[in-house]
């Protein structure tokens, strides 16, 4: 409430100068109280008064102030009073978010069962299941800081990357929290809105806190020790907030609750984003107070009134209703507002609104369809997320292709194909070493590719132990987890290796 009343404005205050002709007009017109001096002469005082017009001690409400009334609540409705900021169909409604993931041998303590490590997996995928849609990224660091993955939307990417981190997979050993921080802040830096760090560790190196204390972005610390223990060194950090491992989810949801607060912050200093209009909440009170003037005097009508608030009871009169007052895009944007996704792509006339409302309703081949009609890079763009949400990799690297060809130099688009191509060829690496690719946490709907030359046939595991036995299930997923280590492990080395050069 407070935030409300420090940021409210007008967004055209110029329009507020109308309301002096409205008051001029006002004071012209309104009936004047006559005065003790013009009582007729001869008639007692008190009788005089009686008699007279226009000298009632009570005060009475005339047409006239209704209409002037009206008339200066239009008039500050049309001057655009807000305090929030506009929703943008281009702007995440959730904060990006680069994870920190500590992996070391200290992390492999088993004081929180299985061990720290595991722990934070736990958490981090339990994040990540509750940001779905959300921009989020994974860095992992030891000795030296590595990005696992850039940022995206989808959870399914993360997940396999997430499992296959361990130690063995880090090059060097130590601590480089600093260094990681500097990591994800330049992958934020590529975000078009404000983002957070969250780093999930068990220890700091003290050397590291002038590093961590210069932090743009807003960092936030879930610290992985029993009892709720806490980290002694992150209490010397400014603008940093620590979450202690709780066995159960509220640690999680703290968390989520205080990087969306941040953000919504951030969101009001982003002069990027238009400010709300809250015009229209002074238009119900003018439009009920228009119902009680009349031509001759007014009469307050409530049969009239309360035929105006009762709703009918069909959801079609209902929406006829609505259309005296709204227009179809705005119908669609309230229940965007109210997350009634669906309902708000079959209200909303603007192609491309219609198609992010699909998006956001999970309708993944209609929103494609949609934006694939529209010839703007920021409907490529989105269609490349409706493509890469329905698991269709291929048109989805076409789709940001698309976008960075009527826009270049777009960083999210940039970095939406490099995670494109990344799944893709991880999937038909994949499936190349097992000939299948559901295991591998790409699940069942990756038969996108069974309409290409040579891919999607009817197969089963070969692969042998020892030659004579086929894998197991579990053996299976084993093998895929040790391929993700080795990818993991081969990448983090070259990295440093090109560091080092």
């Amino acid at each position: 409430m407070i935030e409300a009343v420090t940021e409210f404005h007008f967004i055209r205050i110029s329009y507020l100068l109308f309301l002096i002709p409205i008051v001029g007009l006002w004071w012209l017109v309104i009936p004047k109280r006559k005065g003790q001096a013009d009582l007729p002469a001869g008639i007692a005082p008190h009788l005089a008064r009686a008699l007279t017009l226009g000298t009632d001690e009570k005060r009475q409400i005339y047409p006239i102030d209704v209409a002037m009334f009206v008339a200066a609540l239009i008039t500050i409705a049309a001057a655009g009073p807000t305090w929030t900021r506009a929703t943008n169909p281009l702007v995440a409604d959730t904060a990006p978010l680069v994870i920190a993931l500590k992996v070391t041998d200290s992390m492999e303590s088993t004081d929180l069962t299985p061990s720290r490590l595991q722990r934070a997996k736990f958490k981090i995928t339990d994040i990540i299941n509750a940001r779905s849609g959300a921009p989020t990224a994974l860095v992992a660091y030891a000795g030296s800081p590595h990005r696992v993955a850039p940022l995206t939307e989808d959870a399914n990417i993360l997940r396999p990357l997430l499992e296959g981190l361990s130690p063995a997979v880090m090059p060097t050993s130590g601590d480089a929290a600093g260094d990681a921080l500097t990591l994800a802040q330049s992958i934020l830096d590529d975000s078009e809105t404000p983002g957070a760090v969250l780093f999930a560790l068990d220890d700091l190196d003290p050397s590291q806190i002038p590093e961590l204390q210069t932090a743009s972005s807003q960092v936030f610390f879930l610290t992985m020790l029993p009892d709720s223990k806490q980290i002694v060194q992150l209490n010397t950090l400014k603008n940093a907030t620590a979450v202690p491992f709780s066995n159960d989810d509220r640690d999680v949801t703290q968390l989520l609750r205080q990087i969306q607060s941040a953000y919504v912050d951030a969101l009001d200093d982003e002069d990027r984003l238009d400010w709300q209009d809250h015009g229209w909440v002074l238009a119900w009170p003018a439009a009920l107070l228009s119902l009680l003037w009349f031509r001759r005097g007014w009469v307050i009508r409530w049969a009239l009134l309360g035929l105006f608030l009762v709703q009918p009871s069909g959801p079609a009169k209902a929406d006829g209703w609505r259309d005296w007052f709204l227009t179809a895009d705005q119908q669609g944007q309230i229940a965007m507002n109210q997350k009634r996704f669906a309902d708000a792509a079959e209200l909303f006339e603007n192609p491309y609104y219609e198609g992010y409302a699909r998006l956001k309703a999970g309708q993944y081949p209609e929103a494609a369809a949609i934006f694939a009609e529209l010839n703007t890079a920021e409907a490529a763009f989105a269609e490349g997320m409706a493509r890469i949400r329905n698991r269709e990799y291929r048109p989805a690297i076409a789709a940001f292709e698309t976008a960075l060809n009527r826009r270049p130099n777009w960083p999210e688009a940039q970095h939406n194909l490099e995670v494109a191509t990344a799944v893709l060829d991880y999937v038909e690496t994949t499936r190349e070493q097992s000939d299948t690719g559901e295991e591998a946490g790409i699940g069942a709907d990756d038969t996108v590719f069974d309409n290409e030359t040579g891919k999607g046939e009817n197969t089963t595991i070969q692969a042998q132990i020892d030659g004579t036995r086929p894998l197991s299930a579990d053996q299976w997923i084993s093998a895929i987890d040790t391929d993700m280590q080795d990818f993991l492990r081969n990448r983090f080395l070259l990295e440093n290796q090109e560091r080092s050069q």
